[in-house]
């Protein structure tokens, strides 16, 4: 287990949380085309150099922590242990993720996070990257399932199942808050609409790769 953080890391952690809502705040006000690198800079009160040196690009502004999160059910496959399919490890993942409320499955309440997932929907450029993000997410998870068994095109149907039902209850809970619906309402029936969901991929993948 680590230690406390040291003072440079708050430093560093704060300074990108500092671009990071700095971003965030210009391109909602003034749209993400209309709003230049420098000038979120100079806002945040840091070198040009340094936005690149916590963020890649323009669109990672933006796209950085949702891209940190959607590999989350290619790596369950990858981590599972041995006896467990991998509709069981995607789901127990997703029900975990659901318990702990987490932003990434969207049923976290928070005006800010909201307002991320806005821009992104109304920004053709980051739809296009995330789209991109989430396929190659699949495909990886498809090559993970194809190095156990041997089965290139299975694997890609499998990943595609398991990746189409989690990304539409992630959908669902953000389309139900959006209309309206508390995050403490949708997150009630959560558990029990994954369950369901993953039970009918598991329909269709039951018994596919076991782990040995």
């Amino acid at each position: 287990m680590g230690g406390p953080m040291g003072l440079r890391e708050r430093k560093k952690l704060e300074t990108r949380r500092r671009i990071y809502r700095t971003a965030v705040a210009l391109f909602v006000e003034r749209g993400f085309d209309n709003v230049s690198v420098q000038e979120i800079a100079d806002a945040a009160e840091v070198s040009k150099m340094t936005v690149f040196n916590y963020f890649g690009s323009k669109e990672d502004l933006i796209l950085g922590p949702m891209l940190e999160h959607v590999g989350d059910a290619c790596r369950a496959v990858r981590e599972r242990e041995p006896g467990e399919s991998a509709v069981d490890a995607v789901r127990r993942q997703f029900l975990g993720m659901v318990e702990t409320r987490e932003a990434s499955v969207g049923l976290h309440g928070e005006p800010f996070a909201r307002q991320v997932r806005k821009l992104i929907l109304g920004t053709p450029v980051l739809m296009e990257r995330a789209f991109v993000a989430v396929q190659k997410s699949t495909r990886d998870m498809a090559a993970a399932l194809a190095e156990e068994t041997g089965d290139a095109t299975l694997a890609l149907i499998a990943a595609s199942m398991l990746s189409a039902a989690r990304n539409a209850l992630i959908e669902e809970h953000h389309s139900r808050i959006d209309a309206g619906e508390s995050p403490d309402a949708v997150a009630a029936d959560a558990a029990e609409r994954a369950g369901r969901a993953f039970g009918l991929v598991e329909k269709g993948l039951s018994g596919y790769a076991v782990k040995t």
